[in-house]
């Protein structure tokens, strides 16, 4: 039988960023299921350039600015948060460019964006969980306060197979 992965206990501190994961899921799903629904990638381009205004990217400021600084320098998992949100980054600004509109540039980042929540879920946020002290998590939940991300509803739901 295989190991099933329990849910995820997050510190209520750090359960905005989880939250804001779930959102980051769906987009990936949406993603996967416009391919599986032969979608135009240009209607799928254009909900990904959206998701990154309205939700990826602050939210990408909330983990480089107020989580980050309280990792040491050297640390790798600090540096694996950089390298994918950088990795992110180009591959979401390459969707203005006329390869950025191909469907396998967004199965790339539907796949990258869906591994990297797994490693901050499943790596990164139990480390912080351990490393911080309780003022330290408080001082973040408050600083995520001051910055929620909240990215509303995309109108076209092309991910939604419509009945023949």
């Amino acid at each position: 039988m295989k190991d099933e992965l329990k849910p995820i206990k997050r510190s209520k501190q750090l359960a905005p960023l989880s939250r804001e994961h779930h959102d980051g899921l769906l987009f990936a799903w949406k993603i996967k299921q416009g391919i599986d629904n032969h979608i135009p990638a240009e209607r799928m381009r254009k909900y990904a350039l959206w998701f990154w205004r309205h939700h990826m990217k602050p939210h990408f400021y909330q983990e480089e600015k107020i989580l980050a600084p309280y990792l040491p320098e050297d640390n790798a998992m600090k540096k694996r948060l950089k390298e994918e949100h950088d990795h992110i980054r180009e591959l979401v600004l390459g969707l203005d460019d006329e390869t950025g509109s191909d469907k396998q540039h967004l199965i790339i980042l539907s796949d990258l964006v869906n591994q990297h929540i797994r490693f901050e879920e499943r790596e990164l946020f139990p480390f912080m969980e351990q490393l911080l002290t309780q003022e330290q998590l408080d001082k973040v939940f408050t600083e995520l306060e001051q910055h929620p991300v909240s990215c509303g509803e995309y109108e076209d739901e092309f991910w939604i197979k419509k009945k023949e």
